[in-house]
């Protein structure tokens, strides 16, 4: 049986010609930052005190490039009302088998969308940007 490079939502995407774009696995897989240590800087003490202890990692705002794709004009048009009906659910699950079982539990807003059609219309980019509010809850699957 072959693994699917791509799920949205628990959906195999090349079942409606949708595929990782440049650069998808690395901005999916870039470590979250940390958030900010908590800092005191006092007239009293010298230097400034940092507390660095439970370390807690921020949200994050990544941006996926997917590409589009469909042997027809009809059917590449049906592909991308598939991807965006997906996207504009809100609630975005990722999971890209080749970075192991984690679902990426990512939040769709609509926003900073580029997209670049070919001109036989059957070829599409889609670059959106999403949120991912915590990146310590990521789930596994198998």
């Amino acid at each position: 049986m072959i693994m699917a490079d791509l799920y949205i939502n628990g959906i195999d995407t090349s079942l409606f010609g949708v595929h990782m774009g440049e650069g998808f696995l690395s901005a999916l897989d870039t470590p979250a930052s940390l958030k900010e240590f908590i800092e005191n800087e006092s007239r009293l003490e010298d230097g400034k005190r940092i507390i660095v202890h439970e370390i807690r990692r921020a949200s994050r705002v990544l941006t996926l490039k997917f590409v589009i794709t469909g042997k027809s004009t009809a059917e590449f048009t049906k592909n991308k009302q598939r991807l965006m009906e997906e996207l504009d659910k809100g609630v975005v699950e990722i999971q890209v088998p080749a970075l192991g079982g984690q679902v990426y539990n990512l939040i769709y807003r609509g926003q900073s969308i580029q997209y670049g059609l070919s001109r036989s219309r059957k070829t599409a980019t889609l670059s959106a940007r999403f949120e991912e509010p915590n990146p310590t809850e990521r789930t596994s699957k198998k």
